[in-house]
């Protein structure tokens, strides 16, 4: 039996199908990221100006915010026409794919505002509803153009930094571990949290609070954090930074949404996960 010629319609088939592998969706990720990233630190060069606030006065967006967000959103319509999209700036777009694309335009406004060095473009990919806990994601990029490095993982093909995969790191006990936290823009959760890193730093090596949940994420695939822990991340904080974590074999776990002060979000080397667990919990992060 000889095989038949394929048609054009098994054709056209079969090159959506492999559009939508995890590969083929970073391969757009990693695109898209790295020109929104460009775009961003152009502006910041040019000098930045603050076009909003949001949660508080101190939640800033600029308009290079928006501008990016935009750029994500068109360059993403184009290539992916039919899939949704979630940004922190704008409305979000209803997906006839399934697949919703969660970006952060720039993580870590204030850093960017500032000066410090410490901000990236997030974009992922996700399947489900564009909600924490019951998407699946398939692809994220994560990019902080001042730093030169991209973050890159797709659902089963492993997380890397440029072309090193990456690992977390093994530490023997929670009390050698480096925790990165993050905290609210509203004054009184800060105060709060505050408090309740002061019951969590003496059974650690030390807190870190860097100002961009996305490079946390990163920086714990990367064995450069050992640990990150943080409540209240909205979807696009995470979706990039946590696929990153999880693929390098990082044990990633989130709490109920319904939990005051929002959903619970953290990422650690495995040695140590469960007692990280235990101790926050015993802290009331």
């Amino acid at each position: 039996m000889t095989d038949q010629p394929a048609t054009p319609l098994a054709d056209a088939t079969a090159a959506a199908a492999a559009a939508t592998t995890p590969a083929a969706l970073l391969d757009v990720a990693r695109t898209v990221a790295v020109e929104a990233a460009a775009l961003a630190a152009r502006r910041r060069s040019e000098g930045v100006a603050v076009a909003a606030t949001k949660s508080s006065l101190v939640d800033v967006v600029t308009h290079t915010d928006r501008e990016v967000e935009e750029h994500l959103r068109a360059r993403l319509a184009e290539l992916r026409p039919g899939d949704g999209f979630l940004g922190e700036e704008g409305a979000e777009h209803g997906s006839t794919t399934g697949l919703t694309w969660v970006v952060d335009p720039i993580d870590g406004t204030v850093n960017f505002l500032y000066g410090i060095p410490q901000w990236a473009v997030s974009v992922a990919v996700v399947e489900g509803d564009p909600v924490p806990g019951a998407w699946r994601a398939l692809a994220g990029c994560v990019v902080n153009p001042l730093s030169g490095e991209t973050w890159t993982a797709s659902r089963g093909g492993g997380a890397w930094l440029g072309d090193q995969r990456l690992r977390p790191s093994s530490p023997a006990t929670l009390a050698e571990s480096l925790v990165a936290t993050g905290f609210s823009y509203e004054a009184e959760r800060r105060v709060e949290q505050v408090a309740a890193v002061g019951r969590l730093i003496g059974r650690v090596r030390d807190i870190r609070r860097q100002g961009a949940a996305s490079l946390d994420l990163c920086a714990v695939a990367t064995g450069r954090l050992d640990a990150y822990v943080e409540r209240g991340l909205k979807p696009w904080d995470h979706a990039a930074g946590a696929l990153v974590a999880e693929e390098a074999g990082a044990v990633v776990r989130a709490s109920d949404d319904s939990a005051e002060g929002g959903r619970l979000t953290s990422a650690a080397a495995p040695s140590i996960a469960d007692e990280l667990w235990r101790a926050v919990a015993e802290a009331r992060i």
